[in-house]
């Protein structure tokens, strides 16, 4: 059972969750606390805007991860910078955005590069990371933050739009 935190879901990554993914997916508002629901994991959804304003649901993601057995957790999109504020990093407003379906991102593990559609302003500063996070892909193009990921727990997320898949399964 997973949790579909909607910051601005895209129709496309709940028809491929439940169709393709083959999971009992529960959608719930932007400022829903999902931390009194028994689930499997939490999907962290993309969205518009200023991350810092989605306070409420910060303040729910930061119980999840302070959780001693924290269930799995990813993000996408505005949920990477959801995310990374909720562990205590800092996000920053960008001169232009990173938008379009051929931006190029790397895997920190692999140094695989992926071709990304991504269209968002704004971007989590690996700097301010806490200790246990690493940054998990970076943009080619400006080197800004494009996901993280815990050292040890099962969480991170992702600044691009993975279901969108810019070649046939790239990043799906």
């Amino acid at each position: 059972k997973i949790i579909a935190v909607d910051c601005g879901i895209k129709y496309n990554i709940i028809r491929y969750l439940v169709q393709e993914g083959k999971v009992h997916l529960k959608v719930v508002p932007w400022d829903y606390d999902f931390n009194k629901e028994d689930y499997d994991g939490l999907f962290i959804s993309n969205g518009p805007g200023n991350p810092q304003m989605a306070d409420k649901t910060i303040q729910h993601l930061k119980i999840a991860l302070e959780a001693k057995n924290p269930k799995p957790i990813f993000g996408i999109c505005l949920g990477n910078q959801l995310l990374a504020l909720a562990a205590g990093a800092k996000t920053y407003k960008m001169k232009f955005g990173n938008r379009g379906m051929n931006q190029p991102v790397i895997d920190l593990r692999t140094t695989l590069c992926y071709i990304t559609p991504q269209n968002h302003g704004f971007a989590v500063d690996t700097k301010s990371l806490p200790a246990d996070w690493r940054p998990f892909f970076v943009n080619a193009n400006d080197n800004s933050n494009e996901g993280i990921i815990h050292t040890w727990k099962p969480i991170f997320s992702v600044q691009f739009h993975p279901e969108a898949m810019g070649g046939p399964t790239d990043t799906a």
